[in-house]
């Protein structure tokens, strides 16, 4: 997990940079929600409701703050979507001759789904496996940009790493990218025994969007009747209020991926607007109203991330639904601060609880 948070690194700075000088700098927040009666004097600090001004950038764990400048954010939208996605394509890295690429059929009548598939020990039999669900906002990023360290992911965590090459929003709307998800899912359960898997240890999870994905992949396999041992959710997208009709304090949310981008996202993704009644079922995890029965999940997130709230609510939900949750809160981080900041004591602490959470499902 190390080695993936060190691509995105790269792959951010290249990504942003671009759009900064195409595009030029969007206002940071990229907030559409209303907001609730709170005041900004003009300066980018919010006035708390006892007339404390909380600046943005002091809202940031001091470790933390210098990453803040080397990293502009762009709201997406649909012109610097194009460009990202043109930016990506052209750096897109080479796939190890260690990771496997594999086809299989997908879901009815959709295109056939690439796997990535990274195993430190093929002879060995009954390893357990991790489906890694990549992030991006469901509108950027596939799994080959982070095929060349799935190795080391594998090894880190001693399991057998394979990387779901799903389609992207806003051409392809829920539920077809989730389809794509269960589809590999269930292709690792029903031929675990041909690749030397054991059925009964497979965790799931993915970082931002991917950990969205997991959280859906989630509740899907529960309904349908696979089972897995963990989801892992990284700073997880899981609502599509936030920033749309749910309003976001200013401090919050600022860096990275702001209010904007997610609206953007949510709406290209579900195909209506973000926040709107009735989102199709499982699309929102956090909209969904039983979440019991489901994997027992690790969520980690940061105190100035735009998912905040959602990810703090949705651990209260799985607990209060008997769903074991552990919840990690990094005060001052940032969206994706570990594979930005990754060097940082912060980041490589957040890493650590992540890495020994899924070692622990995996191999009890």
């Amino acid at each position: 997990m190390k080695k993936i948070c060190i691509l995105y690194k790269i792959l951010r700075v290249a990504l942003f940079t671009l759009l900064a000088s195409a595009c030029g700098s969007s206002d940071p927040s990229g907030s559409t929600a209303p907001q609730n009666n709170q005041h900004t004097n003009g300066n980018d600090h919010q006035t708390s409701e006892k007339g404390v001004e909380i600046d943005p950038k002091q809202a940031v764990l001091p470790e933390l703050r210098p990453f803040v400048d080397q990293e502009p954010t762009i709201t997406f939208n649909s012109v610097t979507l194009r460009l990202a996605r043109a930016k990506l394509a052209i750096d897109r890295p080479d796939v190890p001759e260690s990771v496997a690429v594999k086809e299989i059929p997908g879901p009815g009548d959709a295109p056939n789904i690439k796997l990535y598939i990274a195993d430190p020990d093929p002879a060995r039999k009954n390893k357990p496996a991790f489906l890694h669900i990549h992030g991006g906002g469901y509108i950027v990023y596939r799994a080959q940009d982070m095929a060349p360290h799935a190795p080391g992911l594998a090894e880190e965590c001693d399991c057998l790493v394979v990387s779901v090459d799903y389609r992207l929003a806003p051409e392809t709307k829920f539920p077809g990218p989730m389809e794509d998800n269960f589809t590999a899912l269930k292709w690792l359960y029903e031929n675990a025994d041909t690749i030397g898997v054991d059925r009964t240890r497979i965790a799931i999870g993915g970082e931002s969007a991917g950990g969205g994905h997991a959280a859906q992949l989630a509740i899907a396999a529960r309904d349908r009747g696979i089972p897995i041992v963990l989801q892992v959710l990284t700073y997880p997208m899981l609502d599509d209020r936030t920033g749309s009709t749910h309003a976001v304090p200013n401090h919050i949310g600022r860096y990275i991926w702001n209010a904007g981008s997610n609206k953007f996202a949510w709406t290209s993704y579900l195909g209506q607007p973000a926040g709107s009644d009735n989102p199709p079922y499982g699309a929102v995890p956090a909209r969904v109203k039983d979440l019991s029965g489901l994997a027992p999940a690790w969520i980690g997130v940061g105190g100035s991330d735009l998912f905040l709230a959602e990810d703090l609510e949705y651990a209260r939900r799985l607990t209060e639904a008997g769903v074991h949750a552990e919840l990690l809160l990094v005060p001052g981080a940032f969206h994706a601060f570990d594979g930005i900041a990754s060097e940082t004591s912060v980041a490589k602490r957040f890493h650590k609880s992540r890495v020994e959470a899924l070692r622990r499902a995996l191999h009890l």
